[in-house]
């Protein structure tokens, strides 16, 4: 019987646990504020975002687990790579309070673009480290795109529809 790699298992979840909380606020602000808003026809449905972030997530946190444990953990050369996707951890689980909690759709896309840089930046330091742990990042950095392309657009078509004060008052 093989040992159970904790230590995997616990680097796969991590990310999902800011999604958790993620998915908590948008949960709340999904209706009525979010479905108020234009949005374009080309966009994913919603029910479409849980299970793809969930394995997004998962594949980050598997990869970071490659890069601890071939790069020497944080006391050898993975040191640098993990901090920088730890960056974008805490950028990328920033985004939802910010779009969904204060509705701030125009902050909310120029903090994805801390998202996009350090999730490059995450990919390349990975691969430099193991060659799987880059390519997992990839999936991440194609859903960005699609998630700043949708950000953007929706700010663009809402920015003179501000949420109002009780609107805000109310979470």
């Amino acid at each position: 019987m093989s040992q159970v790699n904790w230590p995997a298992i616990g680097f796969t979840i991590l990310p999902n646990l800011g999604g958790i909380g993620g998915g908590i606020i948008t949960r709340k602000n999904i209706n009525p504020w979010y479905e108020s808003l234009k949005k374009p026809q080309c966009r994913p449905p919603n029910a479409a975002f849980g299970p793809v972030w969930t394995t997004l997530y998962s594949s980050m946190g598997y990869a970071s687990y490659l890069v601890f444990r071939d790069g020497g953990g944080f006391n050898g050369p993975a040191r640098l790579p993990l901090i920088v996707y730890g960056s974008n951890l805490l950028f990328n689980w920033a985004w939802t309070p910010i779009f969904f909690g204060a509705k701030d759709l125009k902050l909310a896309l120029y903090e994805l673009q801390l998202v996009n840089l350090t999730a490059i930046g995450t990919g390349y330091l990975f691969y430099k480290i193991n060659h799987t742990a880059g390519y997992l990042i990839i999936p991440y950095c194609l859903w960005l795109s699609l998630a700043t392309a949708l950000n953007y657009v929706i700010w663009r078509d809402n920015k003179d529809s501000k949420p109002k004060i009780t609107e805000l008052k109310d979470q």
